[in-house]
């Protein structure tokens, strides 16, 4: 048994409650190691030049091939930004989401980038694409721009109020001082304002109601903006989850931080409805679900810089 000074390793657990530091429980989120992927092999149409694109997906170790709609496997809980989209009757893909080498094993590389698809007389969108991993998946095929957060089925059920959100990152800024809008329907804006990386991670107790539409009260907040590139790798970096009404709280920041009514879920009905945050839970509330979302851009659909890269690992929940 190992002694510092003249307490014990045993007498030093017994005492730690009473000086604030009992051990911490770390539950992993699963496939949060990154190291298991589903590699898709979808085959875009000829008329845009037939090409086989690989999509990445966070999941059972596994390869698909065909231009078959995704859905999460093996119990994976994590949807990403790579789509197959069809668009009167092309199919295209987005993939900004990478599987990347780490170490012996592999982690996540999320991108902001362009993309675009042009048939004379018949489709020319170009949009902007943020790399981004979520807790929730994605309807396929997407069949345009206009609307399409409506695919997205935001958070899972969960029950538990976790002390802190952990993992691994790495980031990597454009340089870009401003912001560039790609909606796929207009010409490129500029947005002000540097674009960041960020973390979201939310706790709501939702309630749906006769009609199936779906209102929340926020329980937990913790949101994380990186506008600096890090000095490589950044392991076990550790942000607290506020609990109840944190408006007057020092780090509270209402553009990120605050009420939100852009996210959707399907309800009960399998519709997808808008989730519309009314309020503020007591600080002692139990949640119903959990939303967290890992995007190398932070301004919403369709807006970021090419080129911002975060890099995601090992992601945890500690209590």
């Amino acid at each position: 048994m190992k002694y510092y000074g003249r307490l014990s390793v045993a007498a030093l657990l017994a005492i730690a409650p009473l000086y604030g530091f009992a051990q911490e429980k770390v539950v992993p989120i699963k496939y949060g190691d990154m190291d298991q992927w589903i590699i898709r092999k979808v085959h875009e149409s000829g008329v845009i030049g037939g090409n086989t694109k690989l999509l990445y997906e966070i999941g059972p170790t596994k390869e698909i091939d065909g231009n078959k709609p995704y859905k999460n496997m093996g119990g994976s809980p994590w949807g990403t930004s790579n789509v197959m989209a069809k668009v009167v009757g092309i199919v295209k893909t987005n993939n900004s989401v990478y599987r990347d080498k780490r170490d012996n094993g592999y982690c996540a590389r999320l991108e902001t980038h362009i993309e675009s698809v042009k048939v004379l007389g018949m489709v020319n969108i170009t949009v902007l694409a943020a790399g981004s991993i979520y807790l929730g998946d994605m309807l396929e095929p997407i069949t345009g721009t206009k609307n399409a957060e409506k695919n997205m089925n935001w958070g899972v059920p969960f029950t538990q109020r976790p002390k802190a959100v952990r993992y691994d990152y790495k980031v990597k800024m454009s340089g870009e001082k401003n912001r560039i809008r790609l909606t796929g329907f207009s010409k490129k804006g500029q947005v002000e304002g540097q674009d960041c990386a960020i973390t979201v991670f939310f706790l709501q107790k939702r309630m749906e109601d006769a009609e199936g539409n779906v209102t929340a009260k926020r329980v937990g907040t913790m949101v994380v903006k990186y506008d600096k590139d890090s000095d490589g790798w950044v392991n076990d970096a550790t942000y607290e989850v506020l609990y109840g009404d944190i408006t007057k709280h020092p780090s509270y920041h209402p553009e990120t931080m605050g009420l939100r009514e852009r996210d959707y879920t399907r309800n009960s009905k399998g519709e997808s409805v808008l989730i519309k945050e009314t309020g503020w839970a007591a600080a002692d509330e139990t949640p119903t679900h959990m939303i967290l979302q890992f995007s190398s851009s932070h301004g919403g659909a369709f807006i970021g810089s090419p080129g911002n890269t975060m890099w995601i690992d090992n992601v945890k929940l500690v209590y």
